[in-house]
């Protein structure tokens, strides 16, 4: 008998990470991924939130994050619990060169559960956690409602650092036409189109057939939608919490779009990850200084 299909706004799928954050020489761990990140603004914006994680059985206990923040998780054991050591200097907060420390390795099709849900996205921080073959699995069982951050597919660990590539145009045309709303960077769209104008880039990810392409930049985050692009810049007086900035207005668009429009979604995410900024860790204020920094800059 089939066990009952499990209820959540958006589920997240992707390894939890034990990273390195080195600013100027000066390093601390912090946890990290989309599973993170994502996972604990969606819950502050009142949002039911799933993940899907896979990490090395003795760092189970680093799992109690999610029950405190009400998310619901299924972890599975892996050889190795995923991390990144992240290098910044407070010259350039926008940049960054990474160091891998781990790797949990491939999602199996079994840990892929029963979800209803009106987002499932993938959230990979490497290569390697999803396949083209397990996304076409996902595809299917999560038609339309499927959503990917696309440096799970082209930042690559290369011994001991990690690299960025681009895709083949036959695995373009295998992946993006297969993806609801795409998420993509500054740097990756550059990298997939060769394009260093944002909207030039945005123009041309959109014809591979997502619905809707999300992009976080330098000055803020935008979106193609049926073609019209729409654009926040971010209203941050600091960039020290920098590390989770993709992931942050990934899952507060997301959680945003279930109800409101393209344009309203991204000027709240624009808000929501403008405050995550200011701070490391994950976003976790009262969404009414959302609403306040809407506003008062917006």
């Amino acid at each position: 008998m089939k066990e009952d299909v499990l209820e959540s706004d958006i589920v997240i799928l992707g390894h939890i990470a034990k990273d390195i954050i080195e600013i100027d020489g000066k390093s601390q761990p912090a946890l990290g991924g989309a599973v993170f990140y994502g996972a604990i603004a969606g819950s502050h914006m009142g949002l039911r939130i799933s993940v899907i994680t896979k990490l090395k059985k003795d760092d189970f206990p680093i799992l109690e994050i999610f029950k405190i923040n009400g998310i619901n998780c299924f972890a599975f054991p892996a050889e190795q619990t995923s991390g990144l050591k992240n290098i910044y200097s407070s010259v350039n907060m926008e940049f960054r060169t990474y160091e891998p420390l781990g790797f949990a390795g491939l999602f199996k099709k079994e840990e892929i559960l029963d979800f209803k849900t009106t987002y499932f996205v993938i959230g990979s921080i490497l290569a390697g956690e999803v396949n083209l073959d397990l996304l076409k699995y996902i595809s299917k069982k999560f038609e339309d409602k499927l959503c990917l951050d696309i440096q799970g597919f082209i930042r690559v660990r290369d011994k001991e650092t990690v690299i960025y590539r681009n895709l083949t145009q036959e695995e373009k045309l295998e992946i993006l036409p297969r993806i609801n709303i795409l998420k993509v960077d500054q740097k990756e769209a550059e990298i997939l189109t060769g394009k260093k104008d944002i909207n030039e880039a945005l123009k041309e990810l959109i014809e591979y057939g997502s619905k809707e392409i999300v992009l976080t930049h330098e000055k803020g985050i935008s979106v193609n939608v049926n073609r019209r692009i729409y654009y926040f810049p971010w209203k941050n007086k600091s960039s020290f919490g920098r590390t989770g900035r993709g992931d942050t207005a990934f899952i507060s668009y997301l959680g945003s779009r279930i109800t409101k429009s393209p344009e309203e979604s991204l000027r709240f995410a624009a808000a929501l990850t403008s405050l995550k900024l200011e701070s490391p860790g994950p976003f976790m204020l009262p969404l009414n200084e959302v609403e306040n920094l809407i506003k008062k800059e917006y």
